[in-house]
């Protein structure tokens, strides 16, 4: 058992006080917007190993150099000598890009048509950074908002109407007029393609209009809130339009969002554990002043609507509660442990425990060695280590592979 040291990425989306408040620390004044657990080369954990606090050793080195010993023979032989999944907390004060990613075999043909052609895998402008997907699953660990999925083209096309602005009745009309995919594709591929100027004075008029909306009584007034609220932060970006198109969600802590590939979403405020594919292969629609590739992104996005699936955990025999998901590479459960329980975890694969709430304990069973994580502390269990977890009114996410 590894308490895991981990980086804070601090994006300019984050909360100046979330993840400080999740970990007692104080806070530094500057956005903290992610907090990594893994072996993701961008900023893999650290761990003591050998007895030595001292001496500090990357998580991904530590697996490389013993590959069956920490993640297992079955993790190794379906996903390589790599730990196959990320877990994040990440803590939103603000929009992130609007986005979607891609599937597996779409994954690996970017990659290798940008490896022909000589893109360097640190531009600026590069979609595919490696060959791997991106499921991913979001956890509210507070009350959290997002966008996710196109909602169906006529009530969509109901939302702009009741916007009134000229500019956005072409986009409705096609909502009406044509077959669902067809209406989508045609949609956003006008909207991104708009002349900028245009386009500005578009979400100017949409913004106002929302501000309006937003404070009345009505079926759809989380929507025009978030649409103000977007181009606040993006004034002028064509993602606020974009953004219209997607069905608005609220999570209530320990409710979960699944994303799979293709599916246009975007996270805009709240603090939440998140597990995703070991990849960076992210592709943007909007809400970033980064690169957005159009064509490339018509070929990734799903073309359908469809309704939020939002997740509640599931419990087993054993009190552990299952977000079930269709991915191999992660899956996430927890733990809520009053005084005096525990529960035996599985061993085969690799795991990483993370203390939410209380103060969680972790044992192995064939030589008493305990290890106590607080609130916002993590750890790293090999799989070949029996582990018993008990705690003291603790809730303890486990992350671990599907295999």
């Amino acid at each position: 058992m590894d308490r895991l040291v981990n980086t804070v990425r601090p994006y300019a989306w984050g909360s100046v006080t979330a993840i400080p408040e999740l970990l007692g620390a104080a806070p530094t004044g500057e956005p903290q917007a992610e907090l990594w657990m893994g072996a993701h080369p961008g900023a893999p954990s650290r761990v003591a190993r050998d007895g030595d606090g001292a001496q500090l050793r990357s998580l991904s080195e530590v697996i490389a150099a013993d590959p069956e010993g920490e993640l297992g023979p079955r993790a190794v032989e379906r996903f390589g000598p790599r730990l196959p999944f990320l877990f994040k907390i990440l803590a939103a004060a603000s929009p992130l890009s609007l986005q979607v990613h891609p599937d597996l075999s779409r994954a690996e043909a970017g990659h290798a048509a940008e490896e022909a052609a000589g893109v360097p895998r640190d531009a600026s402008h590069r979609n595919y950074k490696d060959t791997n997907h991106k499921p991913e699953l979001l956890c509210a660990l507070t009350h959290f908002e997002g966008l996710c999925g196109f909602r169906a083209p006529d009530e969509t096309a109901a939302v702009l109407a009741a916007l009134d602005v000229d500019s956005l009745q072409p986009y409705a009309d096609l909502l009406h007029a044509k077959p669902e995919a067809d209406a989508l594709r045609e949609v956003l591929t006008a909207v991104l393609g708009a002349d900028h100027e245009d386009m500005a004075r578009t979400v100017a008029e949409t913004a106002a209009a929302a501000e309006r909306l937003a404070a009345q009584e009505g079926p759809h007034r989380d929507v025009y809130a978030a649409c103000a609220s977007l181009a606040r932060h993006y004034p002028g970006d064509h993602g606020v339009i974009a953004a219209l198109l997607l069905n608005h969600v609220r999570l209530q802590p320990g409710e979960a969002l699944y994303l799979g590939a293709g599916v246009p979403h975007a996270y805009l405020d709240g603090l939440g554990v998140e597990i995703m594919a070991n990849s960076d292969n992210v592709l943007r629609c909007g809400l970033t002043p980064k690169h957005i590739d159009i064509p490339e992104l018509l070929r990734v996005v799903r073309f359908e609507s469809t309704a939020p699936a939002v997740l509640r955990p599931e419990a087993d025999a054993g009190g552990e509660e299952v977000y079930g998901t269709p991915v191999e590479e992660f899956r996430l459960s927890r733990f809520d442990l009053a005084p005096g329980a525990e529960a035996t975890l599985p061993t085969g694969t690799p795991q990483i425990l993370l203390c939410t709430s209380g103060t969680a304990v972790l044992r192995r069973t064939d030589s008493g060695e305990e290890l106590r994580l607080s609130r916002g502390e993590s750890a790293f269990v090999r799989a070949t280590e029996p582990v018993a977890l008990a705690g003291d009114d603790a809730r303890v996410f486990r992350a671990t592979v599907a295999v």
